[in-house]
């Protein structure tokens, strides 16, 4: 499904060349689930963002499905993040004058769903990760745990076929980010979607089916 071949990126500071990654080679196929791991400021977010058509790389290709990702035109690009790819972060980033229903309904009216369409995917996928009963709570009168289900769902509003996820228990409790770690493998065995999940937590990464640790710009 998502192909990295070659994918190296390097950075211009104050005319020193630094390489952050170096020749990356990673295949994902559909429902598989990948931990990343390495130290801070190794490159795993510069990947998840490359993988996810944030950030382009300084050199090879990205591929999704048969479609070289950086050589699409902007439009279908955009398109393809917006169905195909959701994003979960450390911070969840949501609006705090939104309710859990209208955070998790942002993707789907950003797609030009109608209203109805949009509230009635989100409170799906709020269900599935258990906030049925937080709907009109506001991103404030939620605990942290609660605000990254709220997160994850939005990330599944839209039935990606590809989850990236950026330290999504880092700025959690222990407890917590543990529930969010069961929450995100059931997911991904229950409904088949594929998850790359950069982390420290080693905990988290043992329960994917595959690591890899970025040392040095490359993968090992």
């Amino acid at each position: 499904m998502l192909r990295l071949e070659g994918v190296s990126k390097s950075f211009n500071h104050l005319g020193n060349l630094i390489e952050v990654l170096k020749g990356i080679n990673i295949v994902i196929e559909a429902g598989d689930s990948l931990a990343i791991m390495g130290a801070s400021g190794v490159g795993k977010s510069t990947l998840l963002n490359i993988m996810g058509s944030l950030e382009a790389p300084t050199e090879g290709t990205v591929t999704f499905g048969d479609q070289n990702v950086y050589e699409m035109d902007e439009a279908i690009l955009c398109r393809l993040r917006t169905r195909k790819i959701g994003f979960v972060f450390q911070f969840h980033h949501l609006l705090p004058e939104f309710s859990a229903l209208e955070n998790t309904m942002m993707p789907a009216l950003i797609a030009r769903y109608s209203k109805r369409e949009a509230e009635e995917m989100a409170m799906d996928v709020l269900e599935k990760v258990g906030l049925k009963r937080r709907l009109n709570h506001r991103a404030g009168e939620l605990s942290g745990g609660e605000q990254q289900r709220v997160a994850i769902a939005r990330a599944l509003t839209m039935s990606p076929r590809l989850i990236l996820a950026d330290e999504p228990t880092g700025n959690l409790d222990w407890v917590t980010g543990q529930e969010i770690a069961d929450l995100l493998l059931s997911l991904n065995i229950k409904e088949k979607v594929a998850m790359v999940i950069a982390t420290h937590n080693s905990r988290l990464a043992e329960k994917m089916s595959r690591q890899m640790e970025i040392v040095d710009g490359q993968i090992r």
